[in-house]
């Protein structure tokens, strides 16, 4: 029988600064920023446009990923900072956070280097396209509620907290596909696809999914193919790659941001009106059997198979809501634990009106208060729990934990 859990379909090494509003004040400064410069969507041709991208995503609490010049833009301005070397991409985060359950995963990466090697878990197979070692590294920027940094006429203050992306990264550019990936597909039980979002050439993305679809023949008709979404360098690309895999995802995935960046409107997250509305319009543009939004407060799956995945989801829950608490230190023992966690009453209060008004299953965060969480990666550490409740998943295993938190949400239908 398939168990696999392939994962991709490309990793980075990410520079994850420590936040420091006194150098970000201080950088304002030197670069004369004002309240009136901060735009989003400033072309980061240098540092000082990097520096009003933070500021401006800053001022609004949102998050996202953009484009940058050159990686060297993001070498001088992670060089201001306190600086942790990790791991990152969807399918490398997720692969981690199964490691640390117990669940090994093939990991399909397009780019290598000693980092990569010294990083990536033992339990982790690998097939690659990179043929020689490249470091373009992402810039990791996670700014906390209520930072607030001096600008040259005033201050700007986060309203919530929010992580930023920024990189320059060839490989994921260009998105090569291993040949042997179809061969570990098909023995695979699930596939996660994401990395898209970083291409930038029509007609190159156009051959990679090509590439994808022909691996994708080898998988066995009952593997799940999970795809989850994230911020499109060219917002245009989205609907393609829809448009080449819809036929083949049975469950799409997205954070908040995505969702009211597709949208076009904010959506207050703790209106039940608000939420249900904004899920089914998305729904209608993205007709998925099961499209899943997740963020700090619920997670909900909404189509005709949403039902199949209330475990699934309470899995990622669960295992975002530990790393939140414990770090990449987490263990599979530890779920249980944050399972007798408190549930955010405003969350189960848009998970039931929702479930009323559409065909949907879905869990409330836990309420998780420790002095230093973890807060990057955490939709991704969301990927790897939702997987690790595929049947061939939660066999393989090796703690009794997750098993234990599946059975009683079935237990509980």
């Amino acid at each position: 029988m398939a168990h696999d859990l392939v994962l991709g379909l490309g990793g980075t090494v990410d520079y994850e600064i420590r936040w420091d509003a006194d150098v970000l004040s201080a950088l304002a400064e030197d670069y004369g920023i004002r309240r009136d410069d901060l735009v989003t969507t400033t072309p980061i041709i240098d540092e000082r446009a990097l520096v009003v991208t933070v500021l401006a995503f800053l001022a609004t609490g949102g998050g996202g990923e953009r484009f940058v010049l050159s990686s060297e833009i993001v070498e001088r301005f992670a060089a201001h900072f306190d600086v942790e070397i990790t791991l990152g991409g969807t399918g490398v985060r997720a692969g981690i956070a199964l490691d640390r359950i117990g669940v090994p995963t093939v990991q399909h990466l397009v780019s290598i280097d000693d980092n990569v090697r010294r990083l990536l878990p033992a339990s982790m197979r690998v097939v690659s396209s990179a043929t020689r070692d490249t470091l373009d590294p992402h810039l990791i920027v996670q700014y906390p509620e209520g930072a607030s940094v001096r600008l040259v006429d005033g201050e700007v203050v986060a309203p919530a907290s929010n992580r930023l992306i920024f990189a320059n990264d060839a490989p994921n550019r260009e998105m090569a596909i291993a040949p042997g990936l179809g061969d570990a597909l098909a023995e695979a039980a699930a596939f996660l696809v994401s990395g898209f979002n970083t291409m930038q050439d029509a007609a190159l993305l156009d051959r990679r999914l090509h590439d994808v679809r022909a691996a994708m023949r080898r998988l066995p008709d009952s593997a799940l193919v999970y795809y989850e979404d994230a911020g499109f360098y060219e917002r245009s690309f989205a609907g393609l790659v829809r448009t080449r895999l819809m036929d083949r995802i049975d469950v799409y995935g997205m954070n908040e941001d995505e969702l009211q960046e597709y949208l076009g409107r904010p959506v207050d997250l703790l209106s039940p009106d608000d939420v249900a509305a904004a899920l089914a319009d998305v729904h209608a543009l993205i007709p998925a059997p099961a499209l899943v939004v997740h963020t700090k407060f619920w997670a909900v799956a909404v189509g005709p198979e949403a039902g199949r995945h209330r475990a699934a989801l309470e899995s990622a829950t669960r295992t975002a809501a530990t790393r939140y608490r414990l770090g990449d230190d987490c263990r599979a023992d530890d779920l249980d634990e944050t399972a007798r966690l408190p549930r955010h009453a405003g969350g189960a209060a848009v998970v039931a009106a929702v479930a009323q008004r559409m065909p949907a299953s879905g869990v409330p965060a836990y309420i998780v208060d420790v002095a230093r969480p973890t807060t990057i990666g955490l939709g991704d550490t969301f990927v790897g729990g939702f997987l690790a409740a595929v049947p061939a998943a939660a066999r393989l295993t090796t703690a009794a934990a997750l098993n234990r938190a599946l059975d009683a949400v079935t237990a509980a239908e």
